[in-house]
């Protein structure tokens, strides 16, 4: 595990399993560790000021990682699919449009990290045969609630904005509340479930 200042307040940490570590640090942060944030293959540890890193980068390779099979919740997500791209996903994947839906709702997903957008949670794990590229062309638009699918990633657009990723569905959940405690519906560690509504 590889751990790297970044700034003169956070460190960089590279470790074998950054899902397994970052639920232990989450659960018992080390002294001097403000935020532990997620990424695809690293984490950062946001420090106080008075932290000592070095005292930090020793805690963070003591840690014991948590298995990542549960325990942070569960969030059912309602999908209409009828996403743009829809039909390009089932030719990418060999699938039927049936088939595609069927796929994305077959499997449990879980939030492996948030970005991009408030509320916007990397969700893997699910049906491996759903691994598709981004597309060539991002989209300048993409609505709010917008399902879509880029690489081993599935994702729900929290807001209006430009986006690479295949459309395959849309949902009238809110994934970003402010008014919410806590405002994102999709949290890391979170596991997801799609389900197919009429439109």
């Amino acid at each position: 595990m590889r751990i790297l200042p970044s700034g003169d307040a956070a460190l960089l940490v590279e470790p074998p399993d950054p899902r397994a570590l970052y639920a232990a640090l989450a659960a018992s942060p080390p002294p001097g560790v403000a935020d532990v944030v997620p990424a695809a293959r690293t984490l950062t540890l946001l420090l106080d000021p008075s932290a000592d890193p070095a005292a930090v980068a020793a805690a963070v390779r003591a840690a014991r990682p948590v298995p990542t099979d549960g325990g942070a919740g569960a969030v059912e997500v309602p999908v209409v699919y009828d996403g743009a791209d829809l039909g390009e996903v089932a030719a990418l994947t060999g699938l039927t449009p049936a088939g595609v839906i069927a796929a994305h709702t077959g499997a449990p997903w879980r939030v492996a990290f948030t970005g991009f957008a408030p509320g916007f949670g990397y969700l893997e794990g699910g049906d491996p045969r759903l691994d598709v590229p981004r597309r060539a062309v991002p989209r300048v638009r993409v609505p709010a609630g917008a399902v879509g699918l880029a690489g081993r990633y599935s994702g729900v657009y929290p807001v209006e904005s430009p986006g690479g990723w295949r459309l395959i569905g849309r949902t009238e959940a809110v994934l970003w509340d402010l008014d919410r405690d806590p405002p994102a519906l999709l949290r890391p560690g979170i596991s997801v479930r799609f389900a197919e509504r009429e439109p």
